[in-house]
Protein backbone atom coordinates (compact mmCIF):
# COMPACT_ATOMS: atom_id res chain seq x y z
CA UNK A 1 0.00 0.00 0.00
CA UNK A 2 1.29 3.68 -0.77
CA UNK A 3 2.62 5.44 1.87
CA UNK A 4 0.07 8.56 2.93
CA UNK A 5 2.17 11.94 1.82
CA UNK A 6 1.65 14.75 5.13
CA UNK A 7 2.04 18.44 4.31
CA UNK A 8 3.38 20.45 7.53
CA UNK A 9 2.11 24.22 7.33
CA UNK A 10 4.68 25.59 9.65
CA UNK A 11 8.42 24.47 10.88
CA UNK A 12 8.26 26.63 14.43
CA UNK A 13 8.25 24.62 17.78
CA UNK A 14 5.30 22.03 17.05
CA UNK A 15 5.73 21.61 13.11
CA UNK A 16 9.53 20.87 13.77
CA UNK A 17 8.12 19.01 16.73
CA UNK A 18 6.24 17.03 14.06
CA UNK A 19 8.31 16.38 11.09
CA UNK A 20 11.19 15.19 14.40
CA UNK A 21 8.54 12.58 14.91
CA UNK A 22 7.14 11.44 12.20
CA UNK A 23 11.23 11.11 10.71
CA UNK A 24 12.18 9.54 14.01
CA UNK A 25 9.34 6.67 14.74
CA UNK A 26 8.70 6.61 11.35
CA UNK A 27 8.61 2.49 11.61
CA UNK A 28 6.37 2.60 14.80
CA UNK A 29 3.80 4.66 13.32
CA UNK A 30 3.79 2.55 10.29
CA UNK A 31 2.86 -0.33 12.19
CA UNK A 32 -0.01 1.22 14.14
CA UNK A 33 -1.05 2.91 10.96
CA UNK A 34 -1.41 -0.12 8.47
CA UNK A 35 1.04 2.04 6.08
CA UNK A 36 3.94 4.40 6.21
CA UNK A 37 3.30 7.77 7.20
CA UNK A 38 5.95 10.30 5.12
CA UNK A 39 6.46 14.04 4.32
CA UNK A 40 6.10 14.86 1.22
CA UNK A 41 6.82 18.73 1.78
CA UNK A 42 6.93 21.84 4.12
CA UNK A 43 5.90 25.26 4.19
CA UNK A 44 8.13 27.54 6.27
CA UNK A 45 9.87 30.84 5.90
CA UNK A 46 12.33 30.42 8.22
CA UNK A 47 14.31 27.31 9.07
CA UNK A 48 13.98 25.46 12.03
CA UNK A 49 17.59 24.57 13.72
CA UNK A 50 16.32 21.79 15.65
CA UNK A 51 15.18 20.09 12.06
CA UNK A 52 16.89 17.64 10.01
CA UNK A 53 14.78 18.25 6.69
CA UNK A 54 16.94 16.69 4.39
CA UNK A 55 15.92 16.65 0.72
CA UNK A 56 12.07 17.36 2.00
CA UNK A 57 10.74 20.00 -0.21
CA UNK A 58 10.44 23.29 1.42
CA UNK A 59 8.15 26.38 -0.15
CA UNK A 60 7.74 29.75 1.60
CA UNK A 61 4.21 29.65 0.28
CA UNK A 62 2.04 27.69 2.87
CA UNK A 63 -1.01 27.47 -0.15
CA UNK A 64 1.40 25.78 -2.19
CA UNK A 65 0.64 22.63 0.27
CA UNK A 66 -2.83 22.91 -0.21
CA UNK A 67 -2.93 22.84 -4.15
CA UNK A 68 -0.43 20.18 -4.05
CA UNK A 69 -1.98 17.32 -5.55
CA UNK A 70 0.19 14.68 -4.01
CA UNK A 71 -0.53 15.76 -0.56
CA UNK A 72 -3.36 13.59 1.47
CA UNK A 73 -3.04 15.35 4.62
CA UNK A 74 -2.38 18.70 5.40
CA UNK A 75 -1.02 19.41 8.97
CA UNK A 76 -1.89 23.33 9.85
CA UNK A 77 0.37 25.04 12.06
CA UNK A 78 0.90 28.80 11.64
CA UNK A 79 -1.48 29.68 14.47
CA UNK A 80 -4.15 32.75 14.42
CA UNK A 81 -7.37 33.08 12.70
CA UNK A 82 -7.63 34.50 9.59
CA UNK A 83 -4.86 32.95 7.24
CA UNK A 84 -5.00 29.93 8.90
CA UNK A 85 -8.75 29.66 8.31
CA UNK A 86 -8.30 30.82 4.74
CA UNK A 87 -5.85 27.66 4.48
CA UNK A 88 -8.18 24.88 5.85
CA UNK A 89 -10.99 25.97 4.14
CA UNK A 90 -8.69 25.78 1.46
CA UNK A 91 -7.66 22.39 2.24
CA UNK A 92 -10.76 21.10 3.01
CA UNK A 93 -11.92 22.43 -0.81
CA UNK A 94 -9.44 20.29 -2.63
CA UNK A 95 -10.51 17.42 -0.41
CA UNK A 96 -7.68 17.06 1.79
CA UNK A 97 -8.09 15.85 5.18
CA UNK A 98 -6.77 18.54 7.97
CA UNK A 99 -4.85 18.15 11.66
CA UNK A 100 -4.39 21.13 13.22
CA UNK A 101 -3.48 22.15 16.65
CA UNK A 102 -4.73 25.65 16.37
CA UNK A 103 -7.74 26.13 19.52
CA UNK A 104 -8.63 29.37 18.42
CA UNK A 105 -9.36 28.89 15.04
CA UNK A 106 -11.41 25.91 16.05
CA UNK A 107 -13.28 27.64 19.37
CA UNK A 108 -14.09 30.71 17.02
CA UNK A 109 -14.90 29.08 13.38
CA UNK A 110 -14.67 25.16 14.14
CA UNK A 111 -18.61 24.89 13.10
CA UNK A 112 -18.05 26.44 9.80
CA UNK A 113 -14.86 24.30 9.29
CA UNK A 114 -16.54 21.14 10.18
CA UNK A 115 -19.75 21.70 8.29
CA UNK A 116 -17.43 22.03 4.88
CA UNK A 117 -15.45 18.99 5.88
CA UNK A 118 -18.44 16.66 6.40
CA UNK A 119 -19.93 18.09 3.35
CA UNK A 120 -16.55 16.97 1.30
CA UNK A 121 -16.19 14.07 2.99
CA UNK A 122 -12.58 14.85 4.73
CA UNK A 123 -11.51 14.64 8.35
CA UNK A 124 -10.41 17.71 10.26
CA UNK A 125 -8.29 16.59 13.87
CA UNK A 126 -7.71 19.11 16.27
CA UNK A 127 -6.58 16.90 19.40
CA UNK A 128 -3.49 18.89 19.94
CA UNK A 129 -5.43 22.51 20.52
CA UNK A 130 -6.18 21.67 23.92
CA UNK A 131 -3.43 20.68 26.38
CA UNK A 132 -0.47 19.79 24.61
CA UNK A 133 0.14 15.91 24.79
CA UNK A 134 -2.44 15.06 27.08
CA UNK A 135 -5.28 12.96 24.80
CA UNK A 136 -8.10 14.25 26.59
CA UNK A 137 -10.32 15.24 23.03
CA UNK A 138 -10.00 11.34 22.51
CA UNK A 139 -10.46 10.23 25.99
CA UNK A 140 -13.55 12.33 26.30
CA UNK A 141 -15.26 11.71 22.45
CA UNK A 142 -13.87 8.05 22.55
CA UNK A 143 -13.62 6.51 26.02
CA UNK A 144 -16.18 8.01 27.64
CA UNK A 145 -18.29 7.69 25.24
CA UNK A 146 -21.00 5.58 27.08
CA UNK A 147 -21.36 8.42 29.54
CA UNK A 148 -23.89 11.32 30.42
CA UNK A 149 -20.50 13.82 31.42
CA UNK A 150 -21.89 16.10 34.04
CA UNK A 151 -19.22 18.64 33.88
CA UNK A 152 -15.14 19.12 33.58
CA UNK A 153 -12.68 21.22 34.97
CA UNK A 154 -9.09 21.88 33.49
CA UNK A 155 -5.57 23.74 34.65
CA UNK A 156 -5.26 24.11 30.71
CA UNK A 157 -3.07 27.05 30.88
CA UNK A 158 0.61 26.72 31.55
CA UNK A 159 1.73 30.17 31.42
CA UNK A 160 -1.30 31.01 34.30
CA UNK A 161 -0.21 27.54 36.22
CA UNK A 162 3.28 28.79 36.71
CA UNK A 163 2.50 32.21 37.88
CA UNK A 164 -0.15 30.93 40.67
CA UNK A 165 2.88 27.75 41.37
CA UNK A 166 5.40 30.56 42.25
CA UNK A 167 3.35 32.76 43.69
CA UNK A 168 2.21 29.75 46.37
CA UNK A 169 5.67 28.28 46.93
CA UNK A 170 8.22 31.54 46.91
CA UNK A 171 5.75 34.62 48.19
CA UNK A 172 6.52 36.34 44.97
CA UNK A 173 4.18 39.03 43.21
CA UNK A 174 1.95 38.70 39.63
CA UNK A 175 4.14 40.91 38.46
CA UNK A 176 7.64 39.72 39.58
CA UNK A 177 6.76 36.16 38.24
CA UNK A 178 4.89 37.51 34.96
CA UNK A 179 8.32 38.83 34.35
CA UNK A 180 9.97 35.50 34.49
CA UNK A 181 8.14 33.56 32.64
CA UNK A 182 8.17 36.19 29.57
CA UNK A 183 11.99 35.55 29.92
CA UNK A 184 11.83 31.71 30.22
CA UNK A 185 9.38 31.71 27.19
CA UNK A 186 6.56 30.66 28.71
CA UNK A 187 4.68 33.73 28.05
CA UNK A 188 4.44 36.42 24.97
CA UNK A 189 5.58 39.83 24.98
CA UNK A 190 1.71 40.48 25.24
CA UNK A 191 0.88 37.88 27.73
CA UNK A 192 -3.14 38.91 27.41
CA UNK A 193 -4.23 35.40 26.22
CA UNK A 194 -2.44 33.70 28.94
CA UNK A 195 -3.14 36.41 32.04
CA UNK A 196 -6.68 36.92 30.91
CA UNK A 197 -7.84 33.71 30.28
CA UNK A 198 -9.16 33.93 26.56
CA UNK A 199 -6.53 30.87 25.61
CA UNK A 200 -8.15 28.96 28.37
CA UNK A 201 -11.67 29.53 27.12
CA UNK A 202 -10.58 28.48 23.38
CA UNK A 203 -9.92 25.54 24.99
CA UNK A 204 -12.86 25.12 27.16
CA UNK A 205 -15.24 25.78 24.41
CA UNK A 206 -13.62 22.67 22.52
CA UNK A 207 -14.13 20.60 25.27
CA UNK A 208 -17.22 21.63 26.65
CA UNK A 209 -18.74 21.37 22.38
CA UNK A 210 -17.54 17.54 22.80
CA UNK A 211 -18.62 16.55 26.93
CA UNK A 212 -21.86 18.09 25.95
CA UNK A 213 -22.78 17.83 22.06
CA UNK A 214 -23.82 21.93 21.50
CA UNK A 215 -22.17 23.78 19.07
CA UNK A 216 -18.70 25.64 19.78
CA UNK A 217 -19.89 29.29 21.15
CA UNK A 218 -16.38 30.76 22.24
CA UNK A 219 -18.43 34.10 22.49
CA UNK A 220 -20.15 33.33 25.08
CA UNK A 221 -17.63 31.96 28.00
CA UNK A 222 -16.76 33.98 30.68
CA UNK A 223 -13.34 35.06 31.09
CA UNK A 224 -11.96 36.14 34.44
CA UNK A 225 -7.87 36.35 34.64
CA UNK A 226 -5.64 35.92 36.97
CA UNK A 227 -3.32 39.90 37.41
CA UNK A 228 -5.47 40.92 40.58
CA UNK A 229 -4.53 38.06 42.08
CA UNK A 230 -2.64 39.30 45.45
CA UNK A 231 -0.03 37.18 47.57
CA UNK A 232 -2.10 37.64 50.61
CA UNK A 233 -5.12 35.64 48.45
CA UNK A 234 -2.76 33.25 48.03
CA UNK A 235 -2.07 33.05 51.95
CA UNK A 236 -5.63 33.56 52.71
CA UNK A 237 -6.22 30.36 50.75
CA UNK A 238 -4.10 27.92 51.63
CA UNK A 239 -4.77 28.69 55.56
CA UNK A 240 -8.04 27.57 54.67
CA UNK A 241 -7.17 24.67 53.36
CA UNK A 242 -7.42 25.71 49.61
CA UNK A 243 -5.09 26.50 46.76
CA UNK A 244 -5.79 29.02 43.77
CA UNK A 245 -5.67 27.87 40.02
CA UNK A 246 -6.87 29.47 36.42
CA UNK A 247 -9.38 26.40 35.94
CA UNK A 248 -11.77 26.64 33.15
CA UNK A 249 -15.45 25.19 34.15
CA UNK A 250 -17.77 23.55 32.27
CA UNK A 251 -20.61 22.30 34.08
CA UNK A 252 -24.52 20.70 32.63
CA UNK A 253 -27.34 21.82 34.46
CA UNK A 254 -31.06 21.83 33.63
CA UNK A 255 -30.74 25.29 33.07
CA UNK A 256 -28.20 25.11 30.87
CA UNK A 257 -24.36 24.99 30.58
CA UNK A 258 -21.91 26.88 32.50
CA UNK A 259 -18.79 28.00 30.96
CA UNK A 260 -16.21 29.86 33.03
CA UNK A 261 -12.89 30.83 33.10
CA UNK A 262 -11.16 32.33 36.50
CA UNK A 263 -9.10 31.85 39.44
CA UNK A 264 -10.71 29.19 41.56
CA UNK A 265 -9.82 27.82 45.07
CA UNK A 266 -9.65 24.14 45.37
CA UNK A 267 -9.44 22.06 48.35
CA UNK A 268 -5.75 21.26 48.87
CA UNK A 269 -5.88 17.83 49.13
CA UNK A 270 -7.42 17.34 45.24
CA UNK A 271 -4.61 15.60 43.00
CA UNK A 272 -5.73 18.77 40.37
CA UNK A 273 -4.44 21.00 43.31
CA UNK A 274 -1.12 20.08 43.55
CA UNK A 275 -0.65 20.25 39.74
CA UNK A 276 2.02 22.69 39.54
CA UNK A 277 4.74 24.61 37.24
CA UNK A 278 3.51 24.43 33.82
CA UNK A 279 1.59 21.07 33.60
CA UNK A 280 -1.98 21.11 32.57
CA UNK A 281 -4.48 18.57 34.29
CA UNK A 282 -8.02 17.99 33.09
CA UNK A 283 -10.80 16.54 35.61
CA UNK A 284 -13.96 15.09 33.84
CA UNK A 285 -16.68 13.90 35.57
CA UNK A 286 -19.24 11.11 34.09
CA UNK A 287 -22.50 9.64 35.41
CA UNK A 288 -21.02 5.63 34.51
CA UNK A 289 -17.51 6.36 35.38
CA UNK A 290 -17.40 9.17 37.88
CA UNK A 291 -14.17 11.24 38.18
CA UNK A 292 -11.16 10.96 35.48
CA UNK A 293 -8.02 12.71 35.54
CA UNK A 294 -5.95 13.58 32.56
CA UNK A 295 -2.11 15.14 33.54
CA UNK A 296 0.55 15.98 31.58
CA UNK A 297 2.30 18.47 29.15
CA UNK A 298 0.04 21.14 27.55
CA UNK A 299 2.72 22.32 25.80
CA UNK A 300 6.20 21.95 24.33
CA UNK A 301 7.64 20.98 20.56
CA UNK A 302 7.58 16.81 20.99
CA UNK A 303 4.42 16.57 23.44
CA UNK A 304 2.41 18.80 21.08
CA UNK A 305 4.04 17.12 17.78
CA UNK A 306 2.79 13.45 20.16
CA UNK A 307 -1.15 14.74 19.59
CA UNK A 308 -0.73 15.40 16.37
CA UNK A 309 1.01 13.02 15.40
CA UNK A 310 -1.72 10.75 16.77
CA UNK A 311 -4.17 12.49 14.58
CA UNK A 312 -2.27 11.92 11.69
CA UNK A 313 -2.21 8.65 12.36
CA UNK A 314 -5.66 8.12 12.86
CA UNK A 315 -7.20 10.03 9.89
CA UNK A 316 -4.43 7.29 7.86
CA UNK A 317 -6.47 4.57 9.21
CA UNK A 318 -10.14 6.41 8.68
CA UNK A 319 -9.24 7.16 4.78
CA UNK A 320 -10.74 4.33 3.62
CA UNK A 321 -13.38 4.41 5.81
CA UNK A 322 -17.08 5.67 5.17
CA UNK A 323 -17.16 9.17 6.12
CA UNK A 324 -20.49 8.51 7.62
CA UNK A 325 -19.60 6.02 9.67
CA UNK A 326 -16.42 8.47 11.38
CA UNK A 327 -15.75 9.52 14.58
CA UNK A 328 -18.15 13.31 14.66
CA UNK A 329 -15.49 15.81 14.37
CA UNK A 330 -18.08 17.11 17.97
CA UNK A 331 -18.70 13.33 19.27
CA UNK A 332 -21.89 13.40 18.67
CA UNK A 333 -24.13 13.47 15.40
CA UNK A 334 -23.89 16.86 13.29
CA UNK A 335 -28.25 16.26 13.15
CA UNK A 336 -28.09 15.47 17.22
CA UNK A 337 -26.05 18.69 18.28
CA UNK A 338 -28.25 20.42 21.49
CA UNK A 339 -29.60 23.58 21.62
CA UNK A 340 -29.03 24.14 25.58
CA UNK A 341 -27.95 27.36 26.33
CA UNK A 342 -24.85 28.85 27.13
CA UNK A 343 -25.56 30.45 31.02
CA UNK A 344 -24.75 34.06 31.84
CA UNK A 345 -21.93 34.04 34.43
CA UNK A 346 -24.97 35.35 36.65
CA UNK A 347 -26.70 32.38 36.49
CA UNK A 348 -23.71 30.05 37.68
CA UNK A 349 -24.07 28.31 40.50
CA UNK A 350 -20.67 28.61 42.88
CA UNK A 351 -19.07 28.66 46.21
CA UNK A 352 -17.43 31.83 46.95
CA UNK A 353 -14.18 33.38 49.01
CA UNK A 354 -15.04 37.21 49.97
CA UNK A 355 -12.13 39.20 51.27
CA UNK A 356 -13.38 42.13 53.26
CA UNK A 357 -11.06 45.32 54.35
CA UNK A 358 -13.13 46.68 57.15
CA UNK A 359 -12.91 49.28 60.06
CA UNK A 360 -11.37 47.52 63.57
CA UNK A 361 -15.13 48.27 64.61
CA UNK A 362 -17.42 46.10 67.22
CA UNK A 363 -20.29 44.73 65.06
CA UNK A 364 -19.14 44.80 61.55
CA UNK A 365 -19.34 41.00 61.80
CA UNK A 366 -22.48 41.11 62.25
CA UNK A 367 -23.04 43.55 59.88
CA UNK A 368 -21.67 41.22 57.09
CA UNK A 369 -23.80 38.01 58.36
CA UNK A 370 -27.08 39.90 58.41
CA UNK A 371 -26.11 41.24 54.36
CA UNK A 372 -25.71 37.75 53.66
CA UNK A 373 -28.36 35.65 55.22
CA UNK A 374 -30.97 38.07 54.16
CA UNK A 375 -29.49 37.07 50.81
CA UNK A 376 -30.17 33.36 51.72
CA UNK A 377 -26.10 33.17 51.49
CA UNK A 378 -24.44 30.67 53.98
CA UNK A 379 -21.20 30.97 55.38
CA UNK A 380 -18.70 27.89 55.82
CA UNK A 381 -16.01 29.58 57.38
CA UNK A 382 -14.47 32.65 58.16
CA UNK A 383 -11.32 34.05 59.40
CA UNK A 384 -10.34 37.67 60.93
CA UNK A 385 -7.07 38.58 60.95
CA UNK A 386 -6.84 40.68 64.27
CA UNK A 387 -2.94 40.53 64.26
CA UNK A 388 -3.03 41.99 60.77
CA UNK A 389 -4.47 45.24 61.79
CA UNK A 390 -2.90 47.72 59.76
CA UNK A 391 -4.10 51.81 59.77
CA UNK A 392 -7.22 50.35 61.64
CA UNK A 393 -8.45 48.23 59.48
CA UNK A 394 -8.53 44.33 59.43
CA UNK A 395 -9.23 41.41 56.81
CA UNK A 396 -12.48 39.56 56.85
CA UNK A 397 -12.14 36.19 55.19
CA UNK A 398 -14.85 34.30 54.92
CA UNK A 399 -16.07 31.11 52.43
CA UNK A 400 -19.88 30.59 51.98
CA UNK A 401 -21.88 27.50 51.02
CA UNK A 402 -23.21 27.51 46.80
CA UNK A 403 -24.97 29.99 45.84
CA UNK A 404 -26.04 31.33 42.59
CA UNK A 405 -23.67 34.45 41.67
CA UNK A 406 -26.35 37.07 41.43
CA UNK A 407 -27.08 36.82 44.79
CA UNK A 408 -22.87 37.20 45.46
CA UNK A 409 -22.95 40.56 43.28
CA UNK A 410 -26.29 41.97 45.23
CA UNK A 411 -24.41 41.14 48.80
CA UNK A 412 -21.39 42.33 47.72
CA UNK A 413 -22.82 45.50 46.53
CA UNK A 414 -24.71 46.35 49.81
CA UNK A 415 -21.49 45.14 51.71
CA UNK A 416 -19.13 47.79 49.78
CA UNK A 417 -22.03 50.32 50.69
CA UNK A 418 -21.31 49.95 54.59
CA UNK A 419 -19.44 52.65 55.93
CA UNK A 420 -17.21 50.19 57.91
CA UNK A 421 -15.91 48.40 54.46
CA UNK A 422 -12.98 50.12 52.67
CA UNK A 423 -11.97 49.30 49.44
CA UNK A 424 -13.63 46.64 46.96
CA UNK A 425 -14.68 43.25 48.11
CA UNK A 426 -12.62 40.34 46.19
CA UNK A 427 -14.13 37.71 45.41
CA UNK A 428 -12.93 34.44 44.09
CA UNK A 429 -14.89 31.46 43.47
CA UNK A 430 -14.81 28.33 44.83
CA UNK A 431 -14.72 24.54 43.75
CA UNK A 432 -14.65 21.26 45.56
CA UNK A 433 -15.10 19.11 42.39
CA UNK A 434 -15.99 16.19 44.61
Amino acid sequence: MKPVKVGICGLGTVGGGTFNVLKRNAEEIARRAGRGIEVAQIATRHPNSKCDTGSTPITADIFDIVNNPEIDIVVELIGGYTVAKELVLKAIENGKHVVTANKALIAVHGNEIFAKARKKGVIVAFEASVAGGIPVIKAIREGLAGNRINWLAGIINGTGNFILTEMREKGRTFEDVLKEAQELGYAEADPTFDVEGIDAAHKLTILASIAFGIPLQFDKAYTEGIARLTTADVNYAEALGYRIKHLGVARRTEAGIELRVHPTLIPADRLIANVNGVMNAVMVNGDAVGSTLYYGAGAGMEPTASAVVADVVDVTRALTTDPNNRVPHLAFQPDSLSDHPILPITACESAYYLRIQAKDHPGVLAQVATILSERGINIESIMQKEAEVQDGLVPVILVTHRVVEQRIDDAIAALERLDDVVDKVVRIRVEQLN
